[in-house]
Protein backbone atom coordinates (compact mmCIF):
# COMPACT_ATOMS: atom_id res chain seq x y z
CA UNK A 1 0.00 0.00 0.00
CA UNK A 2 1.37 3.40 -1.00
CA UNK A 3 2.05 5.89 1.77
CA UNK A 4 0.75 9.43 1.20
CA UNK A 5 1.92 12.43 3.24
CA UNK A 6 -0.69 13.91 5.61
CA UNK A 7 -2.57 17.17 5.28
CA UNK A 8 -4.97 18.67 7.79
CA UNK A 9 -8.66 19.50 7.43
CA UNK A 10 -7.60 23.03 6.43
CA UNK A 11 -4.42 24.08 4.63
CA UNK A 12 -2.81 27.11 3.01
CA UNK A 13 -2.53 26.50 -0.73
CA UNK A 14 -1.32 28.45 -3.78
CA UNK A 15 -2.82 28.79 -7.25
CA UNK A 16 0.14 30.41 -9.05
CA UNK A 17 -1.35 30.60 -12.56
CA UNK A 18 -4.29 32.56 -11.12
CA UNK A 19 -1.95 34.93 -9.24
CA UNK A 20 -3.07 33.62 -5.83
CA UNK A 21 0.00 33.23 -3.59
CA UNK A 22 -1.97 31.89 -0.65
CA UNK A 23 -5.55 31.05 0.12
CA UNK A 24 -6.95 29.07 3.04
CA UNK A 25 -8.68 25.93 1.79
CA UNK A 26 -10.99 23.57 3.64
CA UNK A 27 -10.17 19.98 2.73
CA UNK A 28 -13.58 18.45 2.03
CA UNK A 29 -13.55 14.72 1.28
CA UNK A 30 -17.34 14.88 0.97
CA UNK A 31 -17.04 17.12 -2.09
CA UNK A 32 -15.98 15.50 -5.35
CA UNK A 33 -14.76 18.68 -7.06
CA UNK A 34 -12.88 21.63 -5.63
CA UNK A 35 -14.60 25.02 -5.52
CA UNK A 36 -13.16 28.53 -5.54
CA UNK A 37 -14.85 31.75 -4.46
CA UNK A 38 -15.34 33.85 -7.60
CA UNK A 39 -17.52 36.81 -8.46
CA UNK A 40 -18.06 39.17 -11.40
CA UNK A 41 -17.49 36.31 -13.86
CA UNK A 42 -16.86 37.56 -17.39
CA UNK A 43 -16.83 34.76 -20.00
CA UNK A 44 -15.23 35.48 -23.39
CA UNK A 45 -13.70 33.75 -26.41
CA UNK A 46 -10.06 34.12 -27.40
CA UNK A 47 -8.57 32.29 -30.36
CA UNK A 48 -11.59 29.97 -30.47
CA UNK A 49 -11.07 29.06 -26.81
CA UNK A 50 -13.70 29.62 -24.08
CA UNK A 51 -12.17 31.61 -21.24
CA UNK A 52 -13.43 33.34 -18.11
CA UNK A 53 -12.14 36.32 -16.19
CA UNK A 54 -13.26 36.65 -12.58
CA UNK A 55 -12.49 38.43 -9.34
CA UNK A 56 -11.72 36.88 -5.98
CA UNK A 57 -11.31 38.05 -2.38
CA UNK A 58 -8.54 35.59 -1.37
CA UNK A 59 -8.70 36.26 2.39
CA UNK A 60 -11.59 35.52 4.71
CA UNK A 61 -13.30 38.58 6.20
CA UNK A 62 -11.36 40.93 3.86
CA UNK A 63 -13.17 42.33 0.84
CA UNK A 64 -10.62 45.12 0.30
CA UNK A 65 -8.13 42.88 -1.54
CA UNK A 66 -9.31 41.79 -4.98
CA UNK A 67 -7.37 39.60 -7.40
CA UNK A 68 -8.53 39.43 -11.01
CA UNK A 69 -7.94 35.98 -12.51
CA UNK A 70 -8.29 34.50 -15.98
CA UNK A 71 -8.44 30.86 -17.08
CA UNK A 72 -9.57 28.54 -19.83
CA UNK A 73 -13.05 27.10 -19.30
CA UNK A 74 -12.82 23.32 -19.62
CA UNK A 75 -16.47 22.58 -18.81
CA UNK A 76 -19.80 24.01 -17.70
CA UNK A 77 -21.17 21.63 -15.06
CA UNK A 78 -24.22 21.32 -12.81
CA UNK A 79 -23.09 21.03 -9.19
CA UNK A 80 -25.24 20.24 -6.15
CA UNK A 81 -23.95 21.89 -2.97
CA UNK A 82 -24.19 20.48 0.55
CA UNK A 83 -27.55 22.22 1.01
CA UNK A 84 -29.00 20.43 -2.03
CA UNK A 85 -29.02 23.53 -4.27
CA UNK A 86 -28.11 22.96 -7.93
CA UNK A 87 -26.04 25.52 -9.78
CA UNK A 88 -24.37 25.56 -13.19
CA UNK A 89 -20.70 26.45 -12.74
CA UNK A 90 -17.69 27.15 -14.90
CA UNK A 91 -14.92 24.58 -14.47
CA UNK A 92 -11.25 25.49 -14.90
CA UNK A 93 -8.01 23.50 -14.57
CA UNK A 94 -5.05 25.12 -12.84
CA UNK A 95 -1.96 24.02 -10.89
CA UNK A 96 -2.34 23.76 -7.11
CA UNK A 97 0.60 23.88 -4.69
CA UNK A 98 0.43 22.37 -1.20
CA UNK A 99 3.58 21.99 0.87
CA UNK A 100 5.89 22.25 -2.13
CA UNK A 101 3.99 19.70 -4.24
CA UNK A 102 2.26 20.90 -7.42
CA UNK A 103 -0.21 19.28 -9.81
CA UNK A 104 -3.16 20.46 -11.94
CA UNK A 105 -6.68 20.23 -10.48
CA UNK A 106 -10.20 21.01 -11.66
CA UNK A 107 -11.99 23.81 -9.82
CA UNK A 108 -15.56 25.05 -10.11
CA UNK A 109 -16.17 28.79 -9.74
CA UNK A 110 -18.94 29.96 -7.40
CA UNK A 111 -19.70 32.82 -5.03
CA UNK A 112 -18.64 31.80 -1.51
CA UNK A 113 -19.05 35.17 0.24
CA UNK A 114 -21.24 33.66 2.93
CA UNK A 115 -18.95 30.65 3.41
CA UNK A 116 -16.13 30.54 5.96
CA UNK A 117 -13.53 29.30 3.44
CA UNK A 118 -12.77 30.89 0.07
CA UNK A 119 -11.82 27.49 -1.31
CA UNK A 120 -12.91 23.88 -0.89
CA UNK A 121 -10.39 21.21 -1.83
CA UNK A 122 -12.41 18.21 -3.00
CA UNK A 123 -11.46 14.55 -2.91
CA UNK A 124 -10.62 14.25 -6.62
CA UNK A 125 -7.91 16.93 -6.19
CA UNK A 126 -6.13 15.23 -3.29
CA UNK A 127 -6.64 11.61 -4.39
CA UNK A 128 -3.29 9.84 -4.82
CA UNK A 129 -1.45 12.84 -3.35
CA UNK A 130 -2.31 13.15 0.35
CA UNK A 131 -4.06 11.48 3.26
CA UNK A 132 -6.28 13.76 5.37
CA UNK A 133 -5.81 13.91 9.13
CA UNK A 134 -9.10 15.47 10.30
CA UNK A 135 -7.68 16.21 13.76
CA UNK A 136 -4.95 18.52 12.41
CA UNK A 137 -4.70 21.85 10.57
CA UNK A 138 -2.00 23.44 8.43
CA UNK A 139 0.31 20.40 8.43
CA UNK A 140 1.83 21.26 5.05
CA UNK A 141 2.92 24.75 6.10
CA UNK A 142 4.74 23.72 9.27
Amino acid sequence: MKHYPPIGWREWVSLPELGIDKIKAKVDTGARTSALHAFALRPFKEGGQNRVQFDIHPLQHDTSKIITCEAEVIDLRWVTDSGGHREERYVIRTPLIIGGTSWPIEITLTERDTMLFRMLLGRSAIRKHFMVNPARSFISTK
